[in-house]
């Protein structure tokens, strides 16, 4: 999957700025810039993509939330899921973005590749490879930068995600009955 160019990068921060800046002040979800949706870049935007939007102030984490599945073109998930992150992610109920800090969000967004099961989950490689773990309904993920973000070994972080993420045992992660997949992601912010 080719990466997008630097003015397809640039469209959809402006995206995921504007929506945001909407959902902490209570507005509707804007319109597209003109950019977003007309010419090449719009061409590139409309490709279905999943995606993660990472909203962090002064380097604290403030949101973070995505939708795996490429089944809307990548502005619009980019776009729902940046409001998302603001006002829905369940870590941040008591502790939303307000209006005098939307000077200082920092915007990540993560935009996803397939994911692929694997046999081994120690084949994953640190920095590149994002994780999916799974048993029954109890689920978890960690985008690729979290590895490289909290210098954890492949055990620590196939542990966290289970434990932390999945609400399941620290090693669920060797049983064969949990499935563990791999994804990787195009990520950049401003």
């Amino acid at each position: 999957m080719p990466g997008l160019s630097t003015e397809a990068r640039k469209a959809l921060l402006a995206v995921a700025r504007c929506a945001v800046g909407a959902a902490v002040r209570g507005e509707p979800a804007p319109d597209f810039p003109p950019e977003a949706v007309e010419g090449t870049v719009g061409d590139e935007l409309a490709e279905p993509r999943g995606c993660f939007v990472t909203l962090k102030t002064r380097g604290r984490l403030r949101g973070c939330l995505g939708h795996f599945e490429a089944d809307a073109p990548a502005r619009e998930r980019v776009r729902e899921m940046a409001r998302s992150s603001a006002l829905d992610d369940p870590r941040f109920a008591g502790d939303r973005i307000r209006p005098d800090e939307l000077g200082d969000v920092e915007i990540e967004i993560s935009l996803l590749h397939p994911r692929e099961k694997i046999d081994d989950p120690l084949s994953i490689e640190l920095g590149r490879d994002g994780i999916y773990i799974q048993r029954g309904a109890r689920a978890g993920c960690f985008l690729p930068q979290v590895a490289t973000e909290t210098g954890w070994t492949k055990e620590e972080f196939l542990s966290n995600c289970c434990s932390h993420k999945a609400g399941l045992a620290p090693d669920a992660w060797r049983d064969p009955d949990t499935e563990v997949l791999r994804f990787r992601a195009e990520v950049f912010g401003d």
